[in-house]
Parts: C-alpha cells; sequence; structure tokens
C-alpha cells in the first residue's frame, strides 16, 4: 500500500498587493489538483497552478534521507522532481487578516493538507507594521534557534526582508526542504526545523518559527543563491565553485548556453514569486510596503578563498597546474550584476530614486547582499571587477596569475552609496559577513548587517586581523572598515570583551542576533540570545531611530 502524501511545505505567502496574496507550496508529486481554501470558515476554494522545478538536485554530499559517506544514495547530481504550487487570492481588504488552509491531492486521490495560517493583502500607509530584518541562514547551527526566538519576542511578523544567502548550495533541494539535520530553509522559516545544539552535554532542539506562512518574505541574491557551470563537476558543491564571467563564457563557449556555461539563479527564481523590475525581473526590484519602500538590488560577487598557495584557485591568484588551462581559472571574484554607473542596474536605480513612489514614502530601504561598511571579512577586496595580471617568463612561459581590485574603483562606495545619500534613503541594510555591526554615515545615512543569525566568521577588531595578500598593488585593510566608517556601539547592552571593554559588533557562534524594524516608532531594535544558556532571556541589545 502507498504511503500517505505528505507536503514538502507549508504554504508561504509571496508578492502581496492591495488586493491580493500569492500562497505558493512544495510537494514532491505533481497530483491531481492543489487548492487553497479561505474566508470565514474557509468556504472560498481557489485551484492553484503547478510548475515543476528544472535544477534541483541531489548529490553525494547531501545529507537527506539517512545518506552517509558510507551508503551513499546519490553517486553523482540526480534530478529530484520537485512540484510548485501558486495561487492568487482576490479581493482582499486591507488590514484584515483572513483564515486559510492548503490542499494537495494525489494522483490516487489521497489527500493532504496544512494546518489554518492567517494571509493578509498589502498594508496600506499608516499601518504599524513589525518587518524582520536577516540574512545568510544556510542551514548554520543557530538559524533554528534565531526564528524560534523571533515568534517567541516580538510574536507575528508583518514582513520579512531577507539580505541574501538563503541555502548553500542552491540547486540542492534538501537545503530548501528537507536536510537530515534538521535546519533546512523552509523549515526552520515555517516552525517545522528539528535542530539539535549540544552544550556541555545539555542537548535543546529548536523548531524554527511559523513565520512565512503569515507574513511575505522579500528576498535578494546572495552569492550562495548563484549556481556556476552546469554539469562540468562530479558534485553540486564542485558545480557551484565554478562560475566564470559572462564574457569569459562567450569566449571559451561561443554558441553555447551562457547560462550553462557560466553562472544563473534559476532555482532561485523558479522557488520565489517576487516583484520584478522592467530590466532586472526578479534580481533586482522595488515595492512598497505599508510606509516602506524597499528597494532591492542585486550586488554580489563570487567568493573566493583569500589563499595564497600555489595550488589555490583564490581571489588574488590561480593555481599553478592550471596556469595554462584558462577554462579550469575562477578569475578572481568576480561581479555577477554590473552596478557600476552606467550600468543597466544603475540607470534603473538612480530611475526608481526619483520616482513618486520612493519620494513620497516615509521610509526609504535599500537591500542588497555585499556589505559597504563592516568589520566581517569579506568586504576586502573592492568590490570592484578584477584586474587581471599575467606575469611571463623571457619565454613566454606564464609565472603567475593574479589579481588585483583598485580601492577607488569600488561601485559601492565610489557610484551606488552617493545616489542613495542624495536620495535621503535612510537604511542601507545587507548581510555576507556573519555578523552584527552598524555604522552611520557624515549625513545620518545607517548601514545595519545584521547576519550573525548562524554562525559566525568573526571581526576584524582588536588582534584579529583579516587575511589580506602583502606584496600587492593594493594596500588591503586588514582591520577596521576599509571604507572609512567607525562602527557604532550598541546602544542598550552591548558584549563585553575578555579584557573588560565593551564591543561594537557581535561576532559569535553561541549568540545568535534578530534585528525588527517597528514601522509606527521608526526604530529598530536588535536582540541576542545565548544558545549556551537555552533557559536565558532574549537580550535587546541596541535599537536606533530612522530620521
Amino acid at each position: 500500500m502507498k504511503s500517505a502524501p505528505v507536503l514538502l511545505t507549508d504554504p508561504f505567502l509571496q508578492l502581496p498587493t492591495a488586493t491580493s496574496v500569492r500562497v505558493v507550496w512544495f510537494t514532491e508529486f505533481a497530483g491531481d489538483k492543489h487548492l487553497v481554501k479561505y474566508g470565514e470558515n474557509l468556504v472560498k476554494t481557489l485551484y492553484a497552478s503547478t510548475t515543476k522545478l528544472n535544477r534541483t538536485r541531489e548529490d553525494k554530499e547531501s545529507k537527506v534521507a539517512k545518506q552517509t559517506e558510507n551508503k551513499p544514495i546519490y553517486q553523482q547530481p540526480t534530478k529530484r522532481e520537485i512540484w510548485r504550487h501558486e495561487a492568487e487570492v482576490t479581493g482582499l481588504t486591507p488590514g484584515v487578516r483572513v483564515n486559510y488552509r492548503i490542499t494537495s491531492v494525489r494522483e490516487d486521490s489521497q489527500s493532504v493538507s496544512s494546518d489554518i495560517f492567517t494571509l493578509a493583502p498589502k498594508p496600506e500607509a499608516a499601518t504599524p507594521l513589525k518587518i524582520l530584518l536577516t540574512s545568510d541562514h544556510q542551514l548554520k547551527p543557530m538559524t533554528a534557534a534565531n526564528l524560534q526566538k523571533v515568534v517567541e519576542t516580538v510574536g507575528r511578523v508583518d514582513a520579512v526582508l531577507f539580505a541574501g544567502d538563503l541555502v548553500n548550495v542552491p540547486d540542492r533541494a534538501s537545503e530548501w526542504f528537507d536536510d537530515d539535520q534538521g535546519g533546512a530553509f523552509f523549515p526552520a522559516l515555517q516552525g517545522r526545523a528539528q535542530y539539535e545544539i549540544n552544550h556541555n552535554n545539555v542537548k535543546t532542539t529548536y523548531t524554527g518559527g511559523q513565520i512565512i506562512q503569515h507574513a511575505p518574505m522579500f528576498t535578494c541574491i546572495g552569492n550562495h543563491e548563484v549556481m556556476g557551470r552546469w554539469n562540468r563537476q562530479d558534485s553540486l558543491n564542485g558545480e557551484f565553485d565554478d562560475p566564470i564571467p559572462r564574457a569569459v563564457a562567450q569566449r571559451l563557449y561561443s554558441g553555447k548556453s551562457l547560462i550553462d556555461n557560466s553562472f544563473n539563479t534559476d532555482t532561485y527564481e523558479e522557488i520565489f514569486t517576487l516583484p520584478e523590475s522592467k530590466t532586472g525581473g526578479k534580481r533586482y526590484y522595488a515595492v512598497t510596503f505599508g510606509d516602506v519602500r524597499l528597494v532591492v538590488l542585486y550586488a554580489t560577487n563570487m567568493w573566493r578563498s583569500p589563499r595564497l598557495d600555489q595550488q589555490a584557485r583564490g581571489r588574488y591568484r590561480e593555481a599553478e597546474k592550471d596556469f595554462n588551462n584558462p577554462e579550469n581559472w575562477g578569475y578572481g571574484q568576480h561581479i555577477y550584476e554590473p552596478i557600476a554607473q552606467g550600468s543597466q542596474q544603475y540607470n534603473w536605480l538612480e530611475q526608481e530614486l526619483n520616482s513618486s513612489e520612493f519620494k513620497q514614502a516615509k521610509y526609504k530601504l535599500v537591500m542588497f547582499h555585499h556589505p559597504p561598511h563592516t568589520l566581517g571579512d569579506n568586504i576586502v577586496p573592492a568590490y570592484t571587477n578584477p584586474l587581471q595580471i599575467i606575469d611571463r617568463d623571457d619565454t613566454g612561459k606564464i609565472k603567475s596569475v593574479r589579481y588585483e581590485y583598485p580601492k577607488h574603483t569600488d561601485y559601492l562606495i565610489r557610484d551606488v552609496m552617493p545616489l542613495l545619500e542624495k536620495a535621503d534613503v535612510q537604511l542601507v541594510f545587507y548581510g555576507h559577513s556573519h555578523l552584527w555591526n552598524r555604522f552611520v554615515s557624515p549625513r545620518g545615512m545607517h548601514f545595519l548587517e545584521t547576519s550573525n543569525v548562524g554562525n559566525s566568521y568573526g571581526a576584524a577588531w582588536g588582534d584579529k586581523k583579516r587575511e589580506v595578500p602583502l606584496g600587492y598593488q593594493e594596500d588591503y585593510t586588514a582591520l577596521g572598515d576599509p571604507n572609512g566608517l567607525e562602527p557604532i556601539m550598541p546602544a542598550i547592552a552591548p558584549l563585553i570583551s575578555e579584557n573588560g571593554q565593551p564591543l561594537p559588533y557581535i561576532a559569535s557562534n553561541d549568540i545568535t542576533v534578530f534585528s525588527i524594524f517597528n514601522t509606527a516608532t521608526g526604530i529598530i531594535s536588535s536582540y541576542r540570545f545565548d544558545t549556551r544558556k537555552p533557559e536565558s532571556e532574549v537580550v535587546k541589545f541596541d535599537e536606533f531611530k530612522l530620521k
């Protein structure tokens, strides 16, 4: 007898309008029909449209279906069939929450339903909202605890702003849906996680929080939403690590698919229904939500190792064994989407900042992934196209292939930040470096990085320096913010260092951080929770007000 059908996810909300919102969920069967029941006593029925994800796979490194190293289920990248269901609930009234529940019917007529949740359309201006600011979940150890504490601390939020790096390898299906470790993306955001943290033999299991069943989520692309060249490697990790710039792909693979032979965001774009711009589609966009005008940019580059040894295909050099094989080069930390002045994205941003929707908004927020100001490692080198330098001996033999990143051409600092300052943007929100810190420009624009959700790689502060190359043309900054701002000390309860000094950041693998924007007051509050002390209280350690 065939086992009963199960939902791969609970429903989640996308793309609200003044009178509607999309309900989305996933199954591992195509099904006979998929529907949403909603309204008083769930008397209204709406049927969903179904599509199939094209690139979701598993491989020998997937932690799924109890696969182990000794008992691999997937010997090589293998297609995993997953279906996406979406229905647009219409006729809604702003400010009025409506009950809803989804049901999927399998081909054998067996059905499965979710619990009952609530939905609402896009809020009107002046509606008080609580908005979760988060990023860099990546199935990291504290993510489920973080999201559970969000709900326990502030209750239901009205929206989620997610500044990129949702998972680690975007084409690995289990990272989104059902990783065996218990902390996959959707379970953690839907209160269905089962992630165990063990401190001193005290085990605590965290479930995450029921968040996106009730609140729409707006996301941006981080470097972990981008896959590399298709089918060139024997693992999904290898494929993820193998993107090359579009121009190089055109030269190396003339006449072949640029998507398959450079990089793509296909799975990310198939999973989410987001606002779209005419030139960028889902990759960059703007949306009004209550009093907030949110501008989302595609500002991320390929992360590569700072190592300088001969075997390194890193941000500063190519591996010696590949000097004569450009197909295997990494081409440094190349940028995925141009954003320099004159680029298509820059021109769109300039138009958006001059639009009536932007100018009339009470709160003007810009979200992207790469940090313009941070104490974290990932801000170095500068956000610019790598300058390739090939050194040869007298016979023409390659001695080195290295990359420089001229600081004066940092596109975010040189081109984008002046544009945002001039437009009176109040908050720039980003992630990438897995810590919490914030900054304020001389003109009063706030910068917040609240990405210490699941783990941290530390802060370049005190005795801890970034790993930077010596003997290169550029002077790569080892300590502090390379772009000249001093971090702001938390306003309420900063952590204290071992020598008794307050710290202007949180970079911990035991303490997790989340931030809430209250639009009624204009205050952004940041909270921390120490997972070593599961019975401890959540501590509000910082808050600041947008002008």
